[in-house]
């Protein structure tokens, strides 16, 4: 097993082999945001088919790269993340969800701006590891993971575990100089 795709290499959402559905996205001051998620079981049908509809509501979902439970609403440790076709992003492993997400190793800080679907108004500036190596198990099989990952991936990935722990980015950004009005493209 190599360090970097211990696991994660062989999978991929079809293994989940449940059709995902999409699910509306909770938003702040909501306080499922705002609590500790708690850990899964991630081999029972209940947390597969919640890591399928992360996926299915992460795809319906122009510009998201990362999705955690809580922010549909489910207090559990569960999130997906896809940072592919991402113009930051240089390491990519694709879509893949984790359960019971740690870091086990964060260096490299460096800040850079931050947006969330539960925030749907604001960004802000976020300092974070660029290097990150992350332990999870997958859903379905809850086999244990260690992923080893970098720049705009690794940042995807702390936005997620936070979530999972009760925190938002406005929770970890230095101050309300560091908030900004999210940009409208029209």
């Amino acid at each position: 097993m190599s360090e970097q795709y211990a696991g994660l290499g062989d999978w991929c959402p079809e293994a989940l082999a449940l059709p995902g559905v999409v699910r509306p996205v909770v938003t702040a001051p909501n306080p499922v945001l705002s609590r500790p998620g708690v850990a899964v079981d991630p081999t029972v049908e209940e947390t597969v088919q919640l890591a399928a509809d992360l996926i299915a509501t992460m795809r319906v979902s122009p510009g998201c790269v990362g999705l955690a439970a809580p922010q549909v609403g489910v207090g559990v440790q569960v999130f997906a993340v896809d940072v592919t076709g991402h113009p930051k992003a240089v390491t990519v492993h694709g879509t893949f969800v984790l359960c019971n997400a740690r870091v086990v190793e964060a260096t490299r800080w460096k800040a850079g701006r931050e947006g969330c679907m539960s925030v749907p108004d604001l960004t802000g500036d976020v300092k974070r590891a660029s290097r990150l190596v992350v332990e999870g198990e997958l859903p379905g099989t809850g086999e244990a993971v260690r992923l080893v990952t970098d720049g705009f991936e690794a940042r995807a990935l702390q936005h997620e575990i936070d979530h999972c722990t009760g925190l938002l980015f406005l929770d970890r950004v230095a101050g309300a100089h560091a908030v900004y009005q999210r940009k409208v493209y029209q």
